[in-house]
Parts: structure tokens; C-alpha cells; sequence
């Protein structure tokens, strides 16, 4: 399932409304802009035109007609192409003065009160106050175009620029009151197998005060749990631990008075599954101590001497030789008891999986790694996958409870150590590698 991103879906989700809400202002403010531009150059079309009625009163007192062909031209400084032209015509449609701007012939071929769209001017057409002329006063189409892109520019531009501006704050504001369900998310992360303590109180909103209590029910009842079952496991280890070591004791007096017996192969079998039993109870004890988080807390030691311990220890008891190389002091901070149990597991897997031919190997680097390989079959990954689960082994004849290195892992990830199993070993097709990276502080 892909994931998302809850603050990143608020943001944009939030952003396509506000993106959405001022396109739809923008079209509103830039028909309204345009509406009230073209009135307004409307009503000065119309005040002109009011003006000229000075000129046509003048017309009207000499009650001369021009004889000029198109009309008699006003001729005034600083006309351009942008100015205002105006005509002055009889009802017969004959000019009698014009700007200079203005064409020869007619705005209009009609002459009726109003405005009118033509090719090059909008045009104000309106009869003068005696009836014997009519005004005909008009701007050109492209500044009126240019005057009402402006204006609508000018009204649109400021939304278009603090849209930016408007991102930012939402991503700021969302991410800001995202912080405490970032911070729920951290403790819930925090919690663990060893760490099952109730979240602290912290700055919720309301939605997540539900969530934040629900939380802290569920982690009381794991914790309980979880409590019950590593004392019930703890606590049955203990008290077979001890019959389980009587039983043994009297099975091997039992099985020196039956040597040459018919009954000695039986006795051996007894012997060696009450050793199974307590393989079982004491890997049983280590679990209990790994998930109880056993190794949380610790000083500084130099672990080489513990792994050198170890492996002499595993020689004795599995005739089996273990070779040592690399640095010879490794200080790191932990539970030694706790790190023991890390890498008594992981030797005795070596040596109990590996190849009795080919000695095991630890390699102790300067960079706080510690690397032990043996030789064996090339392991699937799908095995590789599944022998850290407890009581998951994979297809071998060797001795085991399959807890071994569901404990290493345990305490690896409270030592927050990295341990990494791989097989083949590299440069190689057969064995397993197992590296452990460890950290100083």
C-alpha cells in the first residue's frame, strides 16, 4: 500500500481550495474591474461630448455650413493616437468640424442616440440640444483595451503574488499544528518489548486525547501481559532448572551401573534428552532476561576478553576450535552479562551449525564491529529471514531449541547494535557471516 503524508495532504488539499477560491475571485474582480472601466470611460465619452455642445451652439449662431470636404479640422497640440476623436454633423450626415484624429467619413453610417462598437473606436453617438447636429465622440479601441487590461492586472496581480506567500504560511501553519501528533508518533515509536512505559502527558488537541488514552490502555494490558508470560517462562525454567539437574545426575550413576547392559543405549537416551531439557530451561532463562531488557543499562568494558572467555569455554565443551584475529581490546558500553548471552548465542550457533572440518572464525575490527563466520551450506534467504523468530530452526540435525538468535537480537537492539546475517560469506559460495557493530557510547 503506498503511503502518504497526513500534513502533506492537508496542505495541498487546503492550498486547491484557496488556489480554486481566488482563481474564481480573480475571474469575479476582473469582470467587475472591467465593468466598471468601461462606465467610467463610457461617462467620459458622454462629458465630452457635453463639451462640444459650446462648439455647436457657435455653429448654430453664424448658421454657416462648412464647405470644406469632410469638415472643418480642430487643429490642437499634442494629439496622438491615444486622444479622444469627436465629429460634428448635420442630421443629413454632413461633417461640419472634426478633431484631427478623426476619419473624413462617418463613425457611424447611422446617426442614433448610443454607444457603438466599430473596428477601430468605440463611439458615443448624442443630439445636440437643438436638434440640428449630433456629436459623435470616440476613443480608440486599443486604449481602451490597454486601459482595461491594466486596470484588471492591477486588481489581479496582487492575488496571483502573495499566492506563494499564501503556500508558505498554510505548510507553516499545518506543520506547526502537526507537532503533537509528531511527538505522539515519537513516544508510540519509542515503546517496545523493553520499554512499555505509559506515553507522557503532552500538548494534545482534543482528537487526540482519545487516541493518546487508548494508547496508554493498550500499552498497560501488553505490559501485563507480556509480564506474565516472561514470569511464567522465568519462573518454570527456574523450578525444572533444578529437578532437571538431579535427573541428569542420577541418570549418569544409573547408566555407570548398566554399562554392558542391554539397558545402557536406553539410559544414554535419557541421559542425553534430560541435557536437552536443560539446554532448553537455561536458553528459556536467557530469553526471559533479554525481553525484560537485561541490557539497557551498563558501564564500560573491554569486550575481548568476554568473547575470548566464551570461545575457550565452547572449545571445551564442543571440541571444536575457534580462531581468533583482529584487535585485541574492543571497549564498549553495556551489560557484560547481558553481552555475554549476545555472544555465547552466536558462537554456539557457529559451532553447532558449521562445518567440524573448518575452524569458526572472529575477526574483532578497529571500528567496533566483531565478525564470526563459519562454514556451511549456502543458506536460503528465506531461512536467513526467519531464524531470528523464536523457536524457528532452520533444516539441520544439530542440537538446538531455535531461542538462539532470537536472544542475540534482543539485546542487540538494546545495545543498539547492528547485527547483520548473511549467506554466503562474501568472496566465497558457502558459510554464514554474522556482524555485529557495535556502539562506544
Amino acid at each position: 500500500m503506498k503511503r502518504w503524508s497526513l500534513a502533506s495532504r492537508i496542505v495541498s488539499g487546503t492550498l486547491i481550495i484557496v488556489l480554486g477560491a481566488l482563481v474564481l475571485l480573480s475571474i469575479l474582480v476582473a469582470a467587475f474591474t472591467r465593468y466598471e472601466v468601461t462606465e467610467r470611460l463610457d461617462n467620459s465619452l458622454q462629458e465630452v461630448a457635453e463639451r462640444l455642445e459650446f462648439v455647436i451652439s457657435e455653429l448654430d449662431k453664424t448658421d454657416r455650413a462648412s464647405v470644406t470636404p469632410g469638415g472643418q479640422i480642430a487643429q490642437l497640440p499634442g494629439v496622438n493616437r491615444r486622444t479622444l476623436a469627436y465629429q460634428i454633423t448635420t442630421p443629413a450626415g454632413r461633417l461640419e468640424v472634426r478633431s484631427q484624429n478623426a476619419p473624413e467619413t462617418l463613425f457611424v453610417p447611422r446617426l442614433k442616440s448610443g454607444f457603438y462598437n466599430i473596428s477601430l473606436f468605440r463611439v458615443y453617438v448624442v443630439p445636440s440640444a437643438s436638434g440640428r447636429h449630433y456629436i459623435l465622440v470616440g476613443e480608440p479601441t486599443f486604449h481602451r483595451n490597454e486601459a482595461v487590461r491594466r486596470a484588471i492586472l492591477i486588481s489581479v496581480l496582487p492575488m496571483v503574488i502573495f499566492f506563494p506567500a499564501i503556500w508558505v504560511l498554510v505548510r507553516w501553519r499545518v506543520r506547526r499544528a502537526m507537532r503533537p501528533l509528531t511527538s505522539l508518533q515519537q513516544e508510540i515509536r519509542s515503546r517496545g518489548g523493553s520499554n512499555l512505559a505509559p506515553v507522557p502527558p503532552l500538548d494534545l488537541p482534543e482528537e487526540l486525547v482519545s487516541i493518546h488514552s487508548a494508547v496508554n490502555l493498550l500499552l498497560e494490558r501488553l505490559k501485563m501481559a507480556l509480564s506474565t508470560e516472561r514470569a511464567f517462562a522465568a519462573n518454570a525454567a527456574h523450578e525444572l532448572r533444578n529437578p532437571v539437574g538431579a535427573l541428569l545426575a542420577q541418570v549418569q550413576v544409573l547408566r555407570n551401573f548398566l554399562v554392558g547392559s542391554d539397558y545402557e543405549e536406553r539410559a544414554t537416551i535419557i541421559m542425553q534428552q534430560a541435557r536437552r531439557i536443560g539446554r532448553m530451561m537455561e536458553k528459556l532463562l536467557q530469553l526471559s532476561r533479554a525481553t525484560s531488557g537485561i541490557a539497557l543499562t551498563g558501564n564500560m568494558f573491554d569486550l575481548v576478553p568476554v568473547i575470548r572467555f566464551l570461545a575457550e569455554e565452547l572449545e571445551r565443551e564442543k571440541n571444536q576450535p575457534i580462531e581468533f584475529s583482529g584487535a585485541s581490546h574492543l571497549m564498549i558500553r553495556g551489560d557484560m552479562d547481558a553481552t555475554g548471552i549476545l555472544f555465547r548465542n552466536l558462537l554456539e550457533n557457529a559451532v553447532l551449525h558449521g562445518s567440524s572440518a573448518q575452524a569458526v572464525s572472529v575477526i574483532i575490527t578497529q571500528d567496533h564491529k566483531v565478525l564470526i563466520c563459519n562454514d556451511c551450506e549456502q543458506l536460503p534467504s528465506e531461512i536467513l529471514r526467519d531464524m531470528e523468530k523464536p523457536f524457528v530452526r532452520g533444516k539441520t540435525d544439530a542440537e538446538g531449541s531455535g531461542l538462539g538468535m532470537a536472544i542475540a537480537r534482543q539485546i542487540a537492539q538494546q545495545l543498539h547494535a547492528d547485527m547483520v546475517v548473511s549467506s554466503p560469506i562474501p568472496g566465497t559460495d558457502r558459510g554464514v557471516l554474522v556482524t555485529v557493530r557495535l556502539q562506544v557510547n
